[in-house]
C-alpha cells in the first residue's frame, strides 16, 4: 500500500512533525510505503535528517498535485490541513482520500471563504481526523460530516525524543523557552508583553524564543521597544530546541487558537511545565496546577511564571506530574492502530 501525505508548507512546525510521527510509525511496516509531498523549502532537511522520501513541488496546484498521483499511483491520499486538503482533493480523482486538520483557525468557525472552501474537500474524504475536540467542534459545518469523522489527539514517540535531547551536551540556563512559528496564531507580540511583565518583577529573569516566521520583524522591533534585550535572547532556528526545552523551568504560549500542539507534548514529555492561554487541544491535555497553568489574563501568566522561577519545589512536582501525564497521553499503537483502520476500510 502506497500513501502520499501531502502538505502545504514548506518548512518544518507543527503539522509537518505530526506528519513525520507518522511516517515513522510505518516504517517497520514493509507492505506499507510512504512519502511526503510538499512544496520545495527547508523541510527538505527535516525529511533528510529522518530519513523520509520527499517529493517536492513547485506549487500546491491541481495540476502539480495531479502529475504526481499520476507518476506515483499512491492507493491512499492523506492530506494535512485545509488548502492541502481542497486542492488534493480536486486531484485525487479516485484515489481514496482522507484529510487531517491540525489546528483550530478562528476563520473556520463561521461562515468564510476557509469554511466553505472546506466542504469540497469533507465531502470527497472517506474520513476526517480532527487533533482536539475543539478542532472539532469549531469546524462550522461539522456536523454535516459526523459519521467520518473523528478527534485523533497527537502523540510522542518519548524514547526517540528523550534520545535527541540527549544528543545535546549543553546545559542551558534559561528560566523560559518559546517555541514555535512566530505567526499571527501564535501571538509572539502578547509573548513578548508577558516576558516584559516577569522581568519587571525578576530583573535577573532569562528567557530564550526559539522558532521563525512571518512576524519576526515585528517581535524584533517590539523586544526592542520593550528593552528586553538583556533578558529576551532570539534563537531563531535551532535544528534539535529539546535540551532548550528540558532545561527550561517552563515554557510559555499565548496562542489565539491550536489544535494539539506537537512541542506542548514535547515538553510534557521531557518534565517542563507549561504556563499558556487556554486554547483548544492545550485545554484538554494541560491539568491546571499540576502540569501547567492556564490563564487569558498576562498578569496571571507573569504571576505562574514567577511561581515556577521562585518556587523550585512545586516545580519539582510539577515536572514529575508532567513525565508522568506524558506518558498516559501518548499512545502510539492506539494512534496507529485509528489510522490503519481508516487507511484499510473500504
Amino acid at each position: 500500500m502506497k500513501i502520499l501525505h501531502i502538505a502545504n508548507t514548506n518548512h518544518f512546525s507543527g503539522a509537518e512533525n505530526v506528519i513525520c510521527q507518522i511516517i515513522s510509525m510505518f516504517k517497520d511496516e514493509p507492505q506499507v510505503e510512504m512519502a511526503y509531498v510538499s512544496p520545495e523549502g527547508s523541510i527538505r532537511e527535516a525529511l533528510l535528517e529522518r530519513d523520509i522520501r520527499f517529493i517536492p513541488i513547485t506549487q500546491m496546484t491541481i495540476k502539480e498535485l495531479g502529475k504526481v498521483f499520476k507518476e506515483e499511483k499512491p492507493d491512499v491520499v492523506h492530506a494535512h490541513d485545509m488548502k492541502a486538503s481542497l486542492v488534493a482533493s480536486l486531484a485525487c480523482k479516485g484515489i481514496k482520500f482522507i484529510s487531517h486538520l491540525h489546528n483550530n483557525d478562528f476563520a473556520n468557525r463561521y461562515l468564510s471563504m476557509k469554511s466553505l472552501g472546506y466542504l469540497i474537500p469533507a465531502m470527497k474524504a472517506s474520513h476526517i481526523f480532527y487533533v482536539s475536540k475543539s478542532a472539532y467542534n469549531g469546524y462550522l459545518f461539522h456536523r454535516l460530516f459526523e459519521k467520518k469523522s473523528s478527534v485523533l489527539y497527537n502523540v510522542i514517540d518519548i524514547d526517540a525524543l528523550k534520545k535527541k535531547a540527549g544528543l545535546d551536551p549543553c546545559q542551558y540556563k534559561y528560566d523560559a523557552i518559546y517555541l514555535g512559528r512566530l505567526t499571527y496564531q501564535k501571538d509572539p507580540l502578547r509573548l513578548l508583553k508577558v516576558f516584559r511583565l516577569i522581568t519587571d518583577a525578576l530583573p535577573a529573569f532569562k528567557a530564550s524564543i526559539v522558532g521563525t516566521g512571518e512576524m519576526e520583524q515585528e517581535v524584533v522591533n517590539e523586544w526592542k521597544r520593550l528593552k528586553l534585550q538583556d533578558n529576551v535572547e532570539l534563537l531563531g532556528f535551532v535544528s534539535n530546541p529539546l535540551k532548550l526545552l528540558q532545561d527550561a523551568k517552563f515554557m510559555l504560549m499565548t496562542s489565539r487558537w491550536e489544535g494539539t500542539p506537537m512541542c506542548s507534548l514535547e515538553a510534557l514529555a521531557l518534565g517542563t511545565p507549561i504556563v499558556t492561554t487556554p486554547t483548544d487541544g492545550l485545554s484538554d491535555i494541560i491539568e491546571e496546577g499540576k502540569t501547567g497553568f492556564l490563564s487569558n489574563v498576562d498578569k496571571e501568566l507573569a504571576e505562574k511564571a514567577i511561581l515556577l522561577i521562585r518556587n523550585e519545589e512545586v516545580r519539582n512536582m510539577m515536572r514529575e506530574a508532567c513525565v508522568n501525564a506524558a506518558r498516559r497521553l501518548n499512545d502510539i499503537d492506539k494512534y496507529k492502530t485509528a489510522i490503519s483502520k481508516e487507511y484499510l476500510s473500504n
